[in-house]
């Protein structure tokens, strides 16, 4: 079984009384998936998540993840991270539609989400300077976390 400590849960039951607002089912499936990409700071692939979740289902196979995958980005409680097709939560849990900016390391693989509106504003003006309207974007910065720059100065 997943390792969950008292924040997790909270989500949890948070992104259950979400899915119960809004008519969805959170499978036992979902969740578990779900609990997975939240267990690490790491963007994890579909075959990670399917290596992990195999642990407790055996029987599990590349379908039940991609499903589960699709239904929590379509609920907006995680991101794709489109560089390396891997997935993160979502650091706000849909609370409310954002577009967000990740900073990738590329020692460690750990993801950090921002939401900065101003950014958000900026792209957006410079869009409609342009007759474009913006529907999606993905903004992705890869570069050494501080973690990983302090170790190589060690």
């Amino acid at each position: 079984m997943v390792m969950v400590n008292i924040l997790d849960q909270e989500l949890i039951k948070q992104t259950e009384e979400i899915c119960a607002a809004r008519g969805v089912r959170f499978t036992p499936q979902r969740k578990q998936v779900f609990q997975l990409i939240c267990a690490s700071p790491k963007a994890s692939s579909a075959y990670e998540l399917l290596e992990q979740l195999q642990i407790t289902e055996p029987k599990a196979k590349p379908p039940t993840v991609y499903r589960a995958l699709d239904f929590l980005l379509e609920q907006g409680f995680i991101h794709r991270v489109e560089s390396t097709n891997s997935f993160i939560q979502c650091c706000s849990c849909n609370a409310h539609k954002h577009y967000s900016h990740l900073l990738i390391c590329d020692k460690c693989s750990n993801v950090i989400e921002l939401q900065d509106d101003s950014l958000v504003a900026l792209l957006a003006n410079n869009a409609e300077k342009h007759g474009f309207t913006i529907t999606n974007h993905v903004i992705e910065s890869h570069g050494i976390c501080l973690s990983c720059s302090s170790n190589t100065e060690e």
